[in-house]
């Protein structure tokens, strides 16, 4: 049964979801299932042979082998996925010198923080074309200026093809983002019901992002819905976190936002 700890009520609840209050409206947020690839609590299994009957006069049957899957190749072909190649090759491509030069990422170091690569449609008259150019779409967040960049790669000529800067737009955080958000929380005296619940649940202090299982959601403000520390919410990159102890409860934490570019907690009323 998935578990919910709610702050300040010192008990834990069962449930599958939590709701987001806001000013006006009531907003469900169904929690992801609290079963993972980092918590499965399952025993292994074990590969014991199997033995035919002594009379049939054969020994026992060996175990099976599971051959190794093939090395990725360097590039793909046609809508194949990006590989690892190609995936490192045009982020170096994508990132200019300017950029590196006076981007900044979530943790206020050089560079943009990057987002996402994924492999870019293909235009219009190139739709049936079996010998379309591969191309990639790069995007990077700017926190020096907030400003959501993306670049299209061509694989085949290894050159930018198109570049374009949008403001106020918020794609998901990535995972990156959620562990500086979680450390921001973490640091911060509004993290202090976030520690407690988590001793609470384990016996153990919360001085790491790496002790949870961490989403996350894109919040954005809404005129005088919250106080005026979240109020660039929006332009400024902000999440709510929903954080679980690993192979635990989720811990409540919804009414506290993480504004990035800032770098400063706000606690919604």
């Amino acid at each position: 049964m998935r578990k919910i700890v709610h702050r300040h009520l010192g008990k834990v609840v069962a449930g599958a979801a939590i709701a987001v209050a806001g000013t006006a409206v009531m907003v469900g947020i169904t929690l992801p299932g609290s079963a993972g690839a980092e918590e499965s609590g399952g025993a292994k299994g074990s590969g014991g042979t199997s033995r035919q009957a002594a009379q049939q006069g054969q020994g026992a049957v060996q175990p099976g082998v599971v051959e190794q899957a093939p090395d990725e190749g360097e590039k793909g072909k046609g809508r194949d996925p990006l590989t690892d190649d190609e995936t490192e090759r045009v982020t170096r491509i994508a990132l200019s010198r300017q950029m590196l030069t006076a981007g900044e990422n979530v943790e206020g170091k050089r560079g943009p923080q990057r987002l996402s690569v994924n492999l870019a449609e293909p235009e219009a008259d190139e739709l049936d074309d079996p010998n379309a150019p591969r191309r990639a779409d790069v995007s990077f967040y700017d926190y020096k200026n907030d400003t959501l960049v993306t670049r299209t790669v061509n694989l085949d000529t290894g050159k930018v093809e198109k570049t374009g800067s949008q403001h106020d737009v918020q794609p998901p955080i990535s995972r990156d983002e959620m562990t500086e958000a979680a450390e921001l929380l973490i640091a911060d005296p509004l993290g202090a019901g976030l520690k407690a619940d988590f001793k609470d649940a384990t016996g153990k202090e919360l001085t790491s992002p790496g002790q949870l299982v961490l989403n996350s959601m894109v919040y954005r403000a809404t005129p005088g819905a919250q106080p005026a520390v979240l109020g660039a919410c929006g332009e400024h990159r902000c999440v709510r976190l929903f954080p679980k102890v690993k192979n635990g409860p989720w811990i409540d934490s919804r009414d506290l936002v993480i504004d990035l570019s800032a770098r400063k907690v706000g606690k919604l009323g």
